[in-house]
C-alpha cells in the first residue's frame, strides 16, 4: 500500500541579497530558503524560551557568518563546506531533521535516524548554500525579539536591491541545551513546511523506503 504523506509545519541589521511578492527569485527564495533551513510545534518535550538577548545574539552572528562566507571569494565547493558548518552551529540540527521525516521517524531504526540526520544536514546545507550566492549585496535588519509561548521569535527586514522590503521571523529555543534556531519565516511562508512537503514528497516516490530516501538526499541539493 502507497504510503500516505503526513501532514507538514514553520517561523534578519546585516547583509545578504535575497528577492517582491510577484519577482521569480523571490518566489524562488521563499520556496528554497532554511533550514538553514515559523508557527512549528518542536516534537517531544517542548521548547525551553533562550532569552531575548541570546536569541538576538544568535541570529546576527549567523547571519554575519553567512555575509562572511558569501563575499569570501572561495569556490563553491568551499563555500558549500562552509555553509554546512553554519547550519551546524547556528541550527537545532536533530529537531529539523527529525521535524521534516515527520511520523516516518518512529519507524526509522537509530542507525537510519543518524544516517537520516546525516543525510539531511549535507543536502539542506548545498541547497541553500548555492541559493544564498543570489544575496550578495541585500541587507537583513534585527528589528526586535519577542517571547512567543515557550520560544523566541526574532523579527527582521530583509532588503534586497531593486525589490520591496519583506519581513523575515526566525524561532529560537535552547531546547537542545544552548540557542539554536529551529524554523524560519520568510514574508509569511513557512519553510520548515514546505521543506517536510518535499521530504514527504521523496519519500512517497520511493514508496516509503527511507533507506532509499537517505541515499536520494545524499546525490541531491
Amino acid at each position: 500500500m502507497p504510503r500516505r504523506a503526513a501532514a507538514r509545519g514553520t517561523h534578519f541589521r546585516t547583509r545578504i541579497s535575497i528577492p517582491t511578492p510577484s519577482d521569480p527569485g523571490r518566489r524562488r527564495f521563499l520556496a528554497l530558503t532554511a533550514a538553514a533551513a515559523g508557527a512549528l510545534i518542536l516534537p517531544g518535550a517542548p521548547a525551553r524560551a533562550a532569552t531575548a538577548a541570546q536569541a538576538r545574539g544568535l541570529v546576527e552572528a549567523l547571519v554575519a557568518e553567512i555575509t562572511a562566507t558569501i563575499n569570501s571569494g572561495r569556490s563553491e565547493a568551499q563555500m558549500l563546506r562552509g555553509f554546512e558548518q553554519i547550519f551546524l552551529r547556528y541550527a537545532d540540527v536533530a529537531i529539523i531533521a527529525q521535524t521534516t521525516l515527520g511520523v516516518d521517524w518512529r519507524r526509522a531504526g537509530q542507525a537510519q535516524r543518524r544516517a537520516y540526520v546525516n543525510a539531511f544536514t549535507g543536502y539542506i546545507s548545498r541547497k541553500y548554500g548555492r541559493r544564498f550566492r543570489e544575496f550578495i549585496g541585500g541587507r537583513v535588519t534585527v528589528t526586535g525579539v519577542r517571547q512567543v509561548r515557550d520560544f523566541q521569535e526574532v523579527n527582521s527586514i530583509a532588503e534586497l536591491r531593486g525589490q520591496s522590503p519583506f519581513r523575515v521571523d526566525w524561532l529560537v529555543s535552547d531546547k537542545s541545551g544552548s540557542p539554536k534556531f529551529f524554523n524560519l519565516l520568510v514574508d509569511g511562508v513557512n519553510m520548515l513546511a514546505t521543506e517536510r512537503a518535499e521530504i514527504g514528497a521523496m519519500l512517497d516516490r520511493r514508496g516509503g523506503d527511507i533507506d532509499g530516501l537517505i541515499a536520494d538526499l545524499g546525490r541531491s541539493g
